[in-house]
């Protein structure tokens, strides 16, 4: 089945052209109680059972109040609905979505947010696990009587003794070495 051209917007706006908030006739700084205040005393006046109103629309300003009050009691919907009227106020913004798979691969959209807790977690337990490592090597080492420190040969053996001799140097030999002779075999 084929999407719709059209597709039904996130946050459908009231017949009458108002918001959530104007349903409710609410600022949008409003708390949770006073939301909750507003939406007990106009259902009071709303409802099909308790209004003066026709069914049909007594049953529509109901619904529509309904609505309002589940989109602004939950805070994620509030702040998504909050983001869908700030830019339905300023058109000349278009909204930021994610790269599709029709788009460039090689870009990638930056996020910047805040650690959470888990992650906060790991870091520590990273951090921790470090550090008792780096205790039990060094441990481990002073157990078995190695020096912890030990300075590199060429700085030791420049220090403690003294300069070896030159080597002489290697002259090519033209003669045939005669063997040794021995002063205490016979003639």
């Amino acid at each position: 089945m084929a999407p719709s051209p059209n597709p039904a917007p996130l946050f459908p706006d009231s017949p009458s052209g108002s918001s959530h908030y104007a349903e409710l006739k609410l600022s949008s700084a409003a708390t949770p109680q006073e939301l909750h205040q507003a939406f007990r005393h106009l259902s009071k006046l709303y409802h099909p059972d308790t209004t003066q109103l026709p069914p049909q629309q007594a049953a529509s300003a109901f619904a529509r109040l309904q609505l309002a009050y589940a989109t602004l009691s939950d805070p994620a919907r509030r702040r998504a609905y909050d983001q869908h009227l700030a830019l339905l106020a300023a058109p000349s913004l278009r909204p930021v979505v994610a790269p599709g798979p029709g788009t460039a691969a090689g870009r990638r959209v930056s996020v910047h947010r805040a650690l959470s807790g888990g992650e906060w977690l790991a870091l520590l337990l990273l951090g921790v696990a470090l550090i008792l490592s780096l205790v039990l090597g060094l441990g481990v080492a002073w157990a078995r009587g190695l020096a912890l420190v030990t300075p590199p040969s060429w700085s030791v053996a420049a220090v403690d003794s003294p300069p070896e001799p030159p080597l002489p140097p290697v002259l090519p030999q033209t003669a045939k070495a005669e063997p040794p002779t021995n002063a205490d075999a016979p003639p």
